[in-house]
């Protein structure tokens, strides 16, 4: 398909122009292939009108756990100790891959109606959550989580290599894996080598969760006499490309190997406010030089998969914090869910940004609506005012995969109707 977005306020994330106004969007197949002003010597075989509307880049989505859908409202107000150990793993040892299917595709139909185009996975089986990429049409990557379990070591790396011969490159592309060794508190020192071993087999990267809590790094310094990050390093994890989930508690040292290391920390600002978690040094990280990106964490300890909440999180809690109110600001937190979760997931040459040549991953914002009024600056409306249901439509791969809010690719209301009766057949196990 051949596609002409027309008279479209753009958005790029290109670090050149932030705001590009009355410009035309041309895609062939699935790359962008002209932007500027109309052309007659392009044909095309549909057009979509942009006027009061803002083109950008599809939101990336560096840390989820989708599946969780299903324990959304489930579990809340407790401690992240508390809430793992005694509502969350109990009931997650209890999944069905059919559970995890029908969560999936619900989480998929919450980020495509928020303009998320890309995510990064964490959970159990992925076989099915790669079954929903592919009938979804977005894009994202699938890692098992891998938590140490006498006995069961071997058979938890095995089901990442099928994982990796299964679905890495499948969905046209749009499908990668990646090895996932839940955290350095679940996998020994030993465990941790075997892992890093496969991801070297399979010339893959690391998504791991690090350093999320006090307890986590106090517990650290008690068991090896150093940070989680420091720990991970000295074990050479580092040596490959690592998308660290959290980073919440971490010092200058700490902050310095992350950027040494090419390390991408992913920002988790309503997961970290909700389970206590605390603050991440996000300004300090990014001043540093270290690529931050942003996620939503899982449905249970969010409980939404919005990311423009957390763009809107992202900037207003480290100006309190840092008692700075220029600390994070507009550009940048949208760059974290843009260009920067392109980076941390090694997509960046292909998405990211608005750009000749790159895949067509866009999505248009409607931008007439009330609360979009006055449009003073439309780098602030997109941080601050504009809402996940302001978007409009949703294109990946140069396919719409949503068009004036109408989802192309999923049955939604058989999608909603699986995943409540999924979730009550759950608990009632």
């Amino acid at each position: 398909m051949s596609l002409l977005i027309k008279n479209i306020t753009l958005v790029p994330m290109t670090g050149k122009e932030e705001v590009v106004e009355k410009t035309n969007i041309y895609i062939e197949g699935d790359k962008i292939i002209y932007i500027g002003e109309l052309r007659e010597d392009i044909k095309v075989t549909k057009t979509i009108d942009g006027q009061n509307k803002v083109a950008m880049p599809g939101l990336i989505n560096a840390h989820t756990h989708i599946g969780m859908s299903l324990l959304r409202n489930y579990a809340d107000d407790l401690p992240l100790h508390e809430w793992l150990t005694k509502k969350i793993w109990p009931i997650e040892a209890k999944l069905t891959a059919e559970d995890v299917y029908w969560g999936s595709l619900l989480s998929m139909v919450e980020m495509i109606q928020s303009g998320t185009t890309t995510f990064c996975d964490m959970y159990f089986f992925m076989d099915q959550v790669g079954k929903g990429l592919e009938e979804s049409g977005i894009r994202g990557i699938l890692t098992r989580g891998i938590i140490e379990e006498s006995g069961k070591e071997k058979e938890k790396l095995d089901d990442t290599r099928e994982l990796y011969k299964n679905w890495h490159g499948k969905g046209e592309g749009r499908i990668k894996v990646m090895v996932a060794p839940h955290a350095p508190y679940t996998c020994s020192p030993a465990y941790l080598e075997d892992v890093m071993d496969l991801a070297h087999e399979l010339d893959t990267g690391i998504h791991i969760h690090l350093s999320e809590t006090k307890k986590e790094v106090e517990d650290s310094y008690k068991t090896y006499g150093k940070s989680p990050i420091k720990h991970v390093y000295d074990l050479g994890l580092f040596k490959l490309p690592t998308i660290a989930a959290h980073c919440v508690h971490v010092d200058e040292s700490d902050i310095k190997i992350l950027r040494e290391n090419n390390v991408s920390p992913v920002n988790n600002p309503s997961s970290n406010l909700k389970l206590a978690s605390g603050f991440a040094p996000i300004d300090e990280m990014l001043k540093f030089g270290v690529n931050v990106s942003l996620g939503t964490d899982g449905s249970s300890s969010n409980n939404n998969l919005n990311m423009f909440e957390e763009i809107h999180l992202a900037s207003i809690v480290n100006k309190a914090v840092n008692m700075d109110a220029v600390s994070v600001p507009a550009i940048t937190a949208l760059k974290m869910a843009t260009i920067n979760g392109a980076k941390a997931l090694l997509w960046d040459k292909e998405i990211g940004s608005i750009e000749i040549g790159k895949k067509a991953d866009v999505i248009l914002i409607d931008m007439d609506k009330s609360h979009l009024y006055p449009r003073h600056n439309i780098i602030s409306s997109l941080a601050y005012s504009v809402q996940g249901s302001d978007v409009d439509t949703v294109i990946v791969d140069g396919k719409i995969i949503m068009e004036k809010r109408e989802i192309k690719t999923l049955d939604v209301e058989k999608i909603m109707y699986n995943a409540e009766k999924a979730a009550k057949d759950l608990v009632g196990r």
